[in-house]
């Protein structure tokens, strides 16, 4: 690994990607309900919203594939079918969210416009950088991302040196850790990691960037740059939410959190450079959506640019149609998808990360399987059948936690590896 200009401008340009909407409204509010365990809740969230989607980058910097080579272990039919549900949850709920919390936080409170206005706009300027995909890094990385960044370290140093007598609520939450680790999913950053990560490598090859061991030490390297600022984003947003239990209603929206953080920071200015921000994290997040989308369905298509225009195209409209709902509203839709899909998204990107020794295709197969089906309860109760499938969830282990799922597969990939291991020895 290496760290030169190259590696920080890929690594901005990773870190603009992942960091939008949700990466904005969660953290401070996250905070605010933790209060004195907001080191806790942090760990959690951490564990999901950074270190798990950093090793989703690690393992596109070792297949230097597309995003079917994530899951082309299980089957050709299971990592299709993968692709295809987790390109259409992320074009139809994290892309339009981007462009609601735009709308509800940096342009309606000023302009009074209309969301479709905002949506049209906004999706049309998307359409623009998607479809000038070759100047993506570079524009990101260069000008966008460096930008996003400063606008939200000085938020978090303002609330963090500037808070003389922090006083820290008790935390309302039983189990912060397993709390910070679940709000992680709303991120969706792990589902980007295996979207997004297929846009920089395809972006450094249209660069002319072509040799194996240099794209993998550029992508590991930028992954890291991305990871740590996320990591000192998250931690910080949380911590200043918890700082400013006292002094905000408990009752206080996600969005009505973060604009009070930045105007108790920023003052008068704080309201502007706060629209600032949520323009470019959440213009960036959706860039790279809809560019690994588009990618996508070039891929399958045999390299098709006429794919690639249609798909960035239905992508932003469905953005436009989709923007039109509440943030809120998004959010609470996303969670069954979140419950179905992120647990195998999880498994995958870990299974691609370490070594081949200990994932066989046969591993990839019975471990992913698994997943699935001690995930299905915790789908089943976030779809509203929680009386139903209740007994099951906590005769499960982690069950009542929304994480089934999550031994079940760690002792089936034990007992393979061990069952290998005595078979190759005998």
């Amino acid at each position: 690994m290496r760290f030169n200009k190259e590696t920080f401008v890929a690594g901005f340009a990773l870190f603009s990607m992942f960091f939008g909407a949700g990466n904005l409204m969660l953290p401070p509010l996250l905070g605010l309900k933790a209060g004195e365990s907001w080191s806790m809740v942090t760990l959690g969230f951490v564990i999901s919203a950074v270190l798990i989607p950093i090793l989703g980058i690690v393992a596109h910097a070792r297949l230097q594939g597309t995003m079917l080579d994530f899951a082309k272990r299980v089957s050709p039919g299971f990592s299709l079918v993968y692709c295809v549900l987790v390109y259409l949850i992320s074009i139809t709920l994290p892309s339009p969210r981007t462009a609601s919390v735009t709308h509800e936080m940096a342009i309606q409170p000023f302009f009074g416009t209309s969301a479709w206005l905002t949506s049209g706009i906004y999706f049309a300027l998307v359409l623009l950088f998607v479809l000038n995909r070759s100047k993506i890094l570079s524009l990101l990385g260069k000008f966008l991302s460096p930008i996003l960044f400063i606008v939200i370290l000085s938020i978090v140093a303002l609330g963090v040196f500037g808070t003389l007598d922090p006083t820290l609520n008790p935390s309302t939450f039983e189990t912060p850790v397993v709390t910070g680790l679940l709000e992680g999913y709303q991120t969706f950053d792990a589902i980007g990691a295996v979207v997004v990560g297929g846009v920089i490598i395809i972006s450094l090859k249209i660069k002319g960037e072509e040799n194996f061991e240099r794209i993998r030490s550029l992508i590991i390297s930028s992954g890291i740059v991305a990871g740590f600022g996320l990591f000192i984003i998250y931690a910080g947003m949380i911590y200043n939410g918890a700082l400013f239990g006292a002094e905000v209603d408990p009752n206080i929206s996600r969005i009505g959190l973060l604009s009070e953080l930045s105007l108790k920071t920023l003052g008068n200015i704080g309201r502007s450079c706060l629209s600032v921000l949520v323009g470019l994290a959440c213009f960036t997040t959706a860039v790279g959506i809809v560019t690994g989308t588009a990618d996508f369905m070039k891929g399958i298509l045999g390299e098709s640019k006429k794919a690639y225009v249609i798909t960035a195209i239905v992508g932003c409209i469905l953005g436009v149609v989709m923007g039109q709902f509440d943030v809120h509203y998004i959010i609470d839709v996303a969670v069954p998808a979140l419950m179905l899909i992120y647990p195998i998204t999880i498994v995958l990107i870990l299974l691609n990360a370490i070594p081949d020794n200990f994932t066989s295709d046969l591993t990839f197969k019975i471990v992913v399987i698994v997943t699935i089906i001690f995930s299905i309860p915790d789908f089943l109760a976030s779809i509203g059948m929680g009386a139903s499938v209740q007994p099951l969830l906590e005769a499960l282990p982690l069950g009542k936690y929304s994480l089934a799922w999550l031994l079940p597969a760690v002792v089936t990939w034990i007992i393979i590896n061990l069952f290998s291991l005595v078979k190759r020895k005998s």
